[in-house]
């Protein structure tokens, strides 16, 4: 459905941003900071800053969970690796996984683009995220009505049969 595309590093291939859709996973990238937001806390109290970024394709929101957007600053080029893409609050954001990594690797000189921004909603990925949901509540209520409807057989009464 969606085809690979990028350059080569020497850890593999190197993702642009023009190229991410919901659900990619496992995602390597060369990206510039152009812009960064406040930070906010989660209910568990962990720290999530919000950023712009971009690459020679496009630019796309970047959310960083913890103490490291405490030191990223406009201009600062990252690498980032095992990062992926989802909608939050139907917007494509990308995050970095659990096990990834987001590295400084220079400053400012870097060719970017600003358009597309991949972080504007998308129609179409709002509709196949709200199919996506029907099918799994779907899934999730048939489920359940099986489970209950073999609970709720009466058990088999062996005092009829001992007789």
């Amino acid at each position: 459905m969606y085809g690979k595309s990028g350059e080569d590093s020497k850890n593999g291939t190197i993702n642009f941003i023009k190229d991410l859709y919901p659900q990619a996973k496992n995602l390597q990238m060369k990206v510039i900071i152009l812009h960064v937001g406040n930070s906010y806390k989660t209910k568990d109290g962990l720290e999530v800053r919000s950023c712009k970024v971009a690459d020679k394709s496009g630019s796309i929101n970047l959310s960083v969970w913890g103490d490291h957007g405490n030191y990223i600053q406009p201009g600062d080029i990252l690498s980032l690796c095992r990062c992926y893409s989802v909608l939050f609050k139907n917007c494509l954001t990308l995050y970095v996984g659990k096990f990834g990594s987001l590295t400084k690797i220079g400053e400012f000189c870097m060719v970017f683009s600003e358009t597309p921004d991949m972080s504007e909603q998308n129609p179409d990925w709002i509709q196949q995220q709200a199919q996506d949901a029907k099918l799994a509540a779907l899934t999730s209520s048939n489920s359940s009505s099986q489970t209950t409807n073999l609970s709720s057989k009466p058990a088999n009464k062996m005092s009829s049969r001992t007789k």
